[in-house]
């Protein structure tokens, strides 16, 4: 079973930057998918972000153009770099890992790994 680790959350004003990154003793270069959902204060529940193995990219509406998600695989560290954000950022992050069926169908409860997630909060 591959455990994920989150870090880098925290309290944050808007309009700064958050860098959130996950690990994995196990390592993460043989999983295919690998990304970020958030669950907001009021349960709602969003995929933010995912990344291949070959390092195609998918992005929320509500997060492109400010999140980026990239992999280190000979480091086996997933990154979630948030600019520009906003009080509605405010969220659990949570880091995911999944197959090819995961990634296609973009669902997150289709994802065989989680981490227990970090806090983000963005507020003045």
């Amino acid at each position: 079973q591959v455990q994920l680790v989150e870090s880098g959350g925290g309290l944050v004003q808007p309009g700064g930057s958050l860098r959130l990154s996950c690990t994995s003793s196990e390592g993460i270069s043989g999983i295919y998918a690998m990304g970020w959902y958030r669950q907001t204060p009021g349960d709602q529940r969003e995929l933010v972000a995912t990344i291949t193995t070959v390092g195609r990219t998918t992005y929320a509406d509500s997060v492109k153009g400010r999140f980026t998600i990239s992999r280190d695989n000979a480091n086996d560290t997933l990154y979630l770099l948030m600019d520009n954000l906003k009080p509605e950022d405010t969220a659990v992050y949570y880091c995911i890992g999944g197959g090819v069926l995961a990634y296609v169908t973009a669902d997150f409860n289709k994802y065989d790994y989680s981490g227990q997630g970090t806090q983000v909060t963005v507020s003045s």
